[in-house]
């Protein structure tokens, strides 16, 4: 494992918002759903690109709150452009768990 310093964590921003929008992605060479989410006032909607099929229904996310990193560049996936990152625990063979807050907050709070 690598270690980072505190000055590089704070760069990442981590942030709150809930799934407004949710749609299949045939075009992803793994299943895939877009994903839009509300990020509040100051960051507004952006999309993901969000390989959780394996666990995930469709519409069960939509209204979810979620987790992402939302200063990454823009990725083109396919005919698609991701604008923020999903984040989820990996590794369990049943697919990528998503990270959600405990309780519901407003949209656009950082983790830190």
């Amino acid at each position: 494992m690598e270690r980072i310093s505190w000055s590089d964590f704070e760069k990442v921003d981590i942030r709150v918002g809930t799934v407004v929008a949710v749609e299949h992605f045939p075009e992803a060479r793994n299943p895939s759903y877009k994903i839009k989410i509300d990020f509040g006032p100051e960051l507004g909607v952006r999309k993901s690109s969000a390989q959780i099929t394996d666990i995930y229904d469709l519409y069960d996310l939509l209204g979810q709150q979620v987790v992402a990193v939302v200063n990454f560049p823009p990725k083109q996936i396919a005919n698609f452009n991701s604008e923020c990152l999903v984040l989820g625990a990996v590794g369990d063979a049943k697919g990528v768990v998503l990270l959600r807050p405990e309780r519901l907050v407003a949209n656009g709070l950082r983790i830190l």
